[in-house]
């Protein structure tokens, strides 16, 4: 039998490994829509979701005494999915997982303003330390006018609104709620994309753009297990890994290889969110970072 922290480091690996896979089917799905792929991440990511309905709510689980703040979180959501959807598709992966990492920087700075906390020298720094850290992974991009690296930082701030938000609707609302209407609201956001002219998909890539949303489901579930099972200072790191993996796929599959400046960059930045997140855990805060939920 596995201890609770070890399963606390399984689930947070197989999120971190479907995320990475995610990733890399939807920087694959290029001669797709952007939006018939969001279809599918919406549709086929609520399949999960189903499955932990209470069933005493079968017919009532929509229900909420909070409808504005769940439209703000997806509205928030939605903007940070296309964004990192377009930048997949335009950057390489590894620079665009290295610039998502980013977003606990502004979620500190949101945190100032939408839950008026204080924020000390330390996260100060921290956050100062992770801007040099993007201005060097964006520097060759808007060198060349390459407007695609604004995209993940668009995530980043989507991101960063997002988890405030399921900060606040954790304390009344089911996470399984919370997830139900983001999905629904990206396949909803989906259909305004039929102007663009859909694609009829082979088989195989049906089956890989149905991937996308069952993996981004499952992967959203496996990182929330991870955190009931172990103390998140334990295995929030292993997030990092998917930075490993960015690295390998792009390597493998787009022959993408990351500059020195990309790779210093991401550690800088990675040094940054580790400082925030120690100086949340010393607080007592409850510091977590949904990907693309």
């Amino acid at each position: 039998m596995l201890s609770k922290n070890q399963l606390g480091f399984f689930y947070m690996f197989i999120s971190v490994c479907a995320f990475s896979l995610m990733d890399v089917i939807v920087k694959w799905s290029d001669d797709y829509p952007v939006g018939q792929v969001l279809f599918f991440r919406g549709f086929c990511g609520i399949i999960p979701i189903l499955f932990l309905i209470p069933k005493g709510r079968y017919l009532d689980f929509y229900k909420t005494t909070r409808p504005f703040l769940h439209f703000k979180r997806c509205f928030a959501g939605l903007i940070a999915l296309v964004s990192i959807f377009i930048a997949l598709r335009n950057l390489p992966l590894a620079t665009v997982v290295s610039i998502s990492f980013a977003a606990p920087i502004f979620i500190t700075i949101f945190s100032i303003f939408l839950l008026k906390e204080k924020v000390g020298v330390y996260r100060w720094l921290a956050v100062l330390v992770g801007f040099v850290g993007i201005i060097f992974i964006t520097e060759t991009g808007f060198n060349s006018l390459n407007i695609y690296y604004i995209y993940p930082i668009i995530f980043c701030l989507g991101l960063s609104y997002v988890a405030i938000a399921i900060r606040k609707l954790s304390s009344t609302e089911p996470a399984w709620l919370i997830s139900f209407f983001f999905s629904f609201s990206i396949m909803l956001l989906s259909f305004l994309s039929f102007y663009q002219g859909w694609m009829m998909p082979s088989l195989i890539d049906l089956f890989l753009l149905s991937m996308v949303g069952i993996l981004g489901g499952l992967a959203n579930l496996w990182l929330s297990q991870s955190y009931k099972y172990s103390e998140v200072s334990l295995v929030s790191p292993l997030k990092y890994l998917a930075l490993v993996f960015a690295i390998i796929f792009g390597y493998f599959i787009w022959n993408e290889i990351p500059t020195s400046k990309t790779l210093l960059g991401a550690l800088l930045v990675i040094f940054s969110s580790i400082i925030i997140f120690r100086r949340e855990m010393y607080l007592k805060k409850n510091l977590s970072v949904p990907r693309h939920e």
